[in-house]
């Protein structure tokens, strides 16, 4: 569904590549997370998806189609991206800003159709934001107002999700609620491709895990294969433990203290 085939990307003036040889598949119906430490390069790939930074090699493809080649609007039709940051230029009532997904498929001009009103109330619904529908965008706590951004891309009804740290602000409870989303979406056929920090989540619902580290790939694979102690405990430069989940048995970090680690 999405492909990236050796891509490197550098940003303006940057001495150095931000992310180089980079070869990644999101595939329908499957989780594939992008984990790794601050400034290893998992939102570099997100802004070379979204055309926000030039490829200096390979290039990124949505279902064999070079994104480059894609219109905005087609673009939006097949991909609904939840960035890292993002705040609306003015606020509205959170039912209109989701409503802002169906724009792909509406335009600029023609009224919104039956379809469209349903897309975005069980965009809400799936979101948990029902709610807040008659809330301002401006009064909503941080966890809310990322909850509202996904019910957005939801909304768009696009087969990709791709979304960068989207469990920030969350509590535990939203936090796994967002996880148990992505993997029905996923359940569905959706591909999502996801960024995250959580490793102790990913590894419970992703089918796929790609780390980074300085950009470049440094482990892929299923979780089991990418969380190994010696592994990111060389990635994260910090003394760590890796068990099993008790709940459900999928690999789990456990960082350790500097003086527990010495003794």
């Amino acid at each position: 569904m999405i492909r990236f085939d050796s891509v490197a990307m550098r940003y303006p003036r940057a001495p150095e590549r931000a992310v180089t040889n980079i070869s990644i598949e999101a595939a329908r119906g499957r989780i594939t997370a992008i984990v790794g430490p601050n400034g290893s390069g998992k939102s570099t790939l997100v802004r070379g998806l979204l055309r926000r930074l030039p490829l200096l090699e390979g290039r990124i493809t949505v279902d064999g189609d070079d994104v480059a080649s894609l219109g905005h609007r087609e673009f939006a039709r097949r991909v609904a991206v939840v960035p890292q940051r993002e705040e609306p230029a003015f606020p509205i009532h959170v039912r209109d800003y989701v409503a802002l997904g169906r724009h792909p498929h509406t335009g600029a001009w023609r009224a919104p159709r039956v379809e469209d009103a349903r897309a975005v109330a069980t965009a809400m619904e799936r979101a948990g934001v029902e709610p807040l529908a008659d809330r301002p965008t401006d009064e909503l706590s941080g966890g809310e107002w990322q909850r509202a951004r996904i019910a957005r891309a939801l909304a768009q009804g696009a087969p990709a999700l791709v979304l960068d740290e989207p469990t920030t602000f969350l509590d535990i409870g939203h936090e796994m609620a967002m996880f148990e989303l992505l993997d029905a979406l996923a359940r569905d056929g959706h591909a999502v491709l996801l960024v995250s920090h959580q490793l102790n989540l990913v590894a419970r619902f992703a089918q796929s895990m790609v780390l980074l580290h300085r950009g470049a790939i440094i482990a892929a694979g299923d979780p089991p294969s990418v969380m190994r102690g010696e592994i990111l405990e060389r990635v994260y430069e910090w003394p760590l433990v890796v068990t099993r989940d008790p709940a459900v048995g999928a690999p789990s970090l456990v960082p350790l203290r500097q003086s527990t680690a010495r003794q």
